[in-house]
């Protein structure tokens, strides 16, 4: 580690404030990804922003015919709530699949959803549900969102404020997980509503989470397990890594896809 100020606002426009102050200072959620990168002196703040005072930030509530998330919201919280479990039980159940109970208590759904790490569960939800990320600027659809590995659409100065799940899919997530960090080696997350089927892949893509849209179409002609049958993902564009090499990953994402599909409700 190195030399840094630590500041911890107790509202938000005090946060945008600090974090706008240099573009060295950096936001910190749940620390689960800044804090190991800086150890590493992969990430060398000036100034880290602790927005784990900030109350507007964190929480869950039912808005209409969705659910919304503050950013602050750890995993198990998520996890936990009756009203996630109730309208949107794939997000309940991904959040309970995050890492370990140390993860799931200090890790929040706007770090992960920030960082974008490519096995992060997190994102595959956000795209397969069509989710909103509502930030201190704007509103940015998750078909926007997502822009590369570790990159996303938030500009200098933008945090995001909570993230806004709509209500009415018949979903499920399913991984292949690394045993020991339990990060998605291929996570699958299925979600069908009367607008059509969103099937979202993590822990695969060389670029990041990413839609299939070879899964989409099968599913789209009938939304079953016997559907996926025969269904071929490209390799072309997956990560080959240590665990896995992108032929590996491709033969498996049906696989983990039928799961998810027998899981939904």
């Amino acid at each position: 580690m190195y030399a840094f100020d630590y500041v911890r606002p107790a509202s938000l426009a005090d946060a945008v404030k600090a974090l706008g102050a240099s573009e060295e200072n950096r936001p910190l959620a749940g620390g689960q990804t800044l804090i190991p990168t800086m150890k590493q002196r992969l990430a060398m703040p000036a100034t880290l922003i602790d927005l784990a005072g900030i109350a507007e930030l964190k929480g869950v509530r039912r808005d209409g015919n969705a659910i919304v998330i503050g950013a602050m919201t750890t995993h198990a919280d998520v996890a936990g709530n009756a009203d996630v479990k109730a309208a949107i039980p794939a997000l309940a159940a991904l959040a309970g699949g995050i890492g370990d109970p140390h993860v799931r208590n200090s890790g929040t759904i706007g770090g992960s959803v920030a960082n974008n790490d490519p096995a992060a569960d997190y994102p595959a939800a956000v795209l397969a549900l069509n989710a909103t990320i509502i930030t201190t600027t704007r509103e940015i659809p998750a078909d926007s969102y997502f822009t590369g590995m570790f990159k996303t659409a938030l500009q200098p100065g933008e945090l995001i404020k909570a993230i806004r799940f709509p209500i009415g899919a018949k979903a499920a997530y399913s991984k292949f997980e690394q045993r020991a960090s339990r990060y998605a080696l291929v996570g699958v997350f299925v979600a069908h509503t009367g607008a059509g089927v969103r099937v979202a892949v993590t822990g695969s893509g060389a670029g990041g989470v990413f839609r299939s849209a070879p899964l989409e179409a099968a599913l789209a002609k009938g939304f079953s397990v016997d559907a996926l049958k025969g269904a071929v993902v490209p390799s072309t564009g997956l990560l080959s890594d240590i665990h896995g090499s992108a032929e590996y990953r491709a033969s498996v994402i049906p696989v983990i896809a039928e799961r998810a599909v027998a899981a939904a409700r």
